[in-house]
């Protein structure tokens, strides 16, 4: 696919009145509602919810129900917050070119760079994590194959049109919905014994509190649950950057932010709530098989193992195709504000940033080589640089609604279709809950302090330079008015 030039799209203005044009911002309306509803779906049910759940229970034991609860009303005023500005003015680069309206351009910069470097380190992650299971079916090929592999698949899926990218997403998320759904629904029935063959003989909420109680390991454990559990959800806020390539953006935003509650009940709270009423929390089962195939043994599922480690796979693909699409839009919406080179902002003849997935992707291919290479010391910098990103997004997510529900209101009211709760007393609380948790990541030490001072570092760094392009900026178009 070659690009065109002249289909350079104008800079984003980030007015809040300003309907889109079609596709957003030069971009194709090539998603269908059914796809936003499945990305939306799908975008809070990751890989992790699958692989580390089981550490959570090991910390926590039953309360970890608490620790999930608690992100969880964190994430859904996030994405409230988010959906407010998002049905106001539905744009690729979402809350990296809201930040940029409301705080200023360094802030547009700084957040939207670090969140492309966050899912091109997650792209490596994926990758080998898809890879490791691939190479346990066929041996035949190596596991950096498989992983070079999976990564040229979705990249030529992503270059191809964003419909590719949506039906793919639709498939991988429509399975993973459908595999939870009836995890939960099989728990429970057999978790009041009612299940008919099953091997559990179903103990009703009883392990709740016969193990040492709700909380075996103090309350304080809900704390530690928290900081295991609080990655697993990023991905929620996808579907608004999607939504400007969408038929119906502030349908497709409203639907998503409203459901999202019920979203993280059911696949988080509901399928924690089966593992642990099934077995024991310090069951032997769950460390060393995993919450999810232990319960499935439990109950007496043939291969569920196997039927695990599909589900995974899927889970790890829709990731891996979500952060290559979502990493290149977040670069496209920088190349139109000029924060990230003109060719990022430019699309082929199927309205698709090439130059943007290319970039980007290639960045992944450099972090998966690494990881192969260098895994405990170039890798793992990485990993830790960019683990503490998720809650800047959030806080920036934060304090830019703060000033953009007076911009929204000052300049076109009637856009205002989504409202933050409780605004702005519940958007301070949630400030205060992420600061919180930051807080508690740098206490607790070992990895978790890591992670928050080496993203904190490389944040800075991002800052220091979007502060000094930002000067400089002004300085030109001062001198140019003289």
């Amino acid at each position: 696919m070659s690009a065109t030039p002249p289909t350079m799209t104008p800079k984003a203005t980030g007015d809040p009145g300003q309907a889109p044009a079609s596709g957003g911002d030069g971009l194709k309306a090539g998603l269908k509602n059914r796809h936003l509803s499945m990305i939306a779906i799908g975008g809070v049910i990751g890989a992790g919810l699958f692989v580390g759940s089981a550490s959570g229970i090991a910390a926590a034991g039953p309360g970890i129900l608490i620790s999930y609860a608690l992100v969880g009303a964190m994430v859904v005023f996030v994405m409230r917050m988010l959906g407010e500005m998002a049905a106001a003015n539905p744009t690729s680069g979402s809350f990296s070119a809201y930040a940029d309206r409301a705080l200023g351009r360094w802030a547009g910069f700084t957040i939207g760079w670090l969140y492309w470097f966050f899912w091109v380190v997650v792209l490596a992650v994926e990758a080998t994590a898809g890879a490791k299971i691939l190479e346990g079916w066929m041996p035949a090929v190596p596991q950096w194959g498989w992983a070079l592999i999976v990564m040229i698949v979705l990249t030529i899926t992503n270059l191809a049109s964003v419909s590719s990218y949506g039906e793919f997403e639709f498939w991988f998320a429509g399975i993973k919905v459908v595999a939870i759904s009836a995890f939960v629904i099989i728990g429970l029935l057999a978790v009041f014994g009612v299940l008919p063959g099953s091997d559990n003989p179903g103990h009703g909420f009883d392990l709740l509190t016969s193990h040492g109680g709700f909380l075996p390991n103090g309350p304080g454990a809900i704390l530690t649950g928290v900081l295991m559990v609080v990655f697993s959800f990023m991905g929620s806020e996808i579907v608004t950057l999607a939504a400007g390539e969408s038929e119906d953006p502030q349908r497709a935003v409203s639907q998503a932010t409203n459901s999202v509650i019920w979203r993280i009940g059911v696949f988080y709270l509901g399928s924690i709530l089966v593992v642990v009423s099934l077995l024991p929390w310090d069951s032997k089962e769950i460390a060393e098989k995993g919450s999810y195939v232990a319960a499935l043994d439990s109950i007496g599922i043939p291969h569920a193992g196997q039927i695990m480690n599909v589900i995974v796979l899927t889970a790890v693909l829709s990731c891996l195709n979500s952060g290559l699409y979502t990493a290149s839009r977040m670069a496209f919406s920088l190349g139109q504000r000029g924060d990230a080179p003109k060719a990022f902002a430019v699309t082929n003849k199927s309205g698709v940033p090439a130059a943007a997935i290319i970039g980007s992707v290639v960045f992944g291919f450099v972090s998966v080589f690494f990881n192969y290479m260098w895994p405990d010391t170039v890798f793992k910098f990485l990993l830790n640089a960019s683990g503490a990103i998720a809650l800047f997004v959030w806080l920036a997510i934060c304090f830019t609604q703060l000033k953009m529900r007076g911009i929204i209101l000052r300049e076109a009211p009637e856009k205002l279709r989504v409202r933050m709760w409780l605004f702005p007393y519940l958007t301070w609380a949630t400030i205060g809950m992420i600061l919180f948790v930051l807080g508690y990541m740098v206490v607790d030490g070992g990895d978790n302090r890591e992670q928050v001072l080496l993203s904190t570092l490389v944040g800075v760094v991002v800052l220091g330079i979007g502060v000094v392009l930002d000067r400089r900026r002004r300085g030109a178009a001062a001198s140019v008015e003289k």
